[in-house]
């Protein structure tokens, strides 16, 4: 079922990534295979940030193609399939924002950058910014009581 604002499954939403943390995201490289990882990331409204490294294979693909797909999944069988544009954030004030959210936000959703980086200003660490083109709130539990997915598009 179409929704028309994201404000409509913002709670829902909110609620799976924080509960379940980890997404499946693929990208695709300049020789056209997927390649998926786990990664982790965190949302302001309905847009999501992936730390990581400045030197990733995820960020030579994103060069080549920089829509990803990601897929929440939980043994409650509780899915979020999200499609998105993703760009690497350069402004300074974006990546200490975020940095600070990670830190402050309480795990498993939360945790702390420095673990992985030096600083929040060191070439090393790179923050992607997620623009979605579609959200899907779904699930077996869901489906099969008859609920239809929730779709969202900007």
């Amino acid at each position: 079922m179409r929704v028309e604002s994201f404000a409509d499954i913002a709670e829902e939403f909110h609620a799976r990534t924080a509960r379940i943390a980890w997404a499946t995201v693929a990208t695709v490289g300049p020789d056209g295979a997927p390649r998926t990882r786990i990664l982790h990331p965190i949302w302001e409204d309905h847009v999501g940030w992936i730390a990581t490294s400045g030197n990733s294979l995820k960020l030579r693909h994103l060069r080549h193609e920089p829509r990803v797909s990601l897929t929440y999944w939980d043994a409650e069988q509780d899915n979020i399939h999200i499609e998105a544009v993703a760009t690497v954030a350069e402004d300074q004030a974006d990546r200490t924002r975020i940095w600070d959210l990670f830190a402050a936000t309480e795990p498993p959703l939360g945790y702390d950058p420095a673990t992985f980086w030096p600083s929040k200003t060191a070439p090393a660490y790179a923050l992607l910014r997620l623009e979605p083109t579609r959200i899907e709130l779904t699930g077996l539990r869901h489906r099969s009581s008859g609920q239809p997915p929730l779709i969202w598009r900007p």
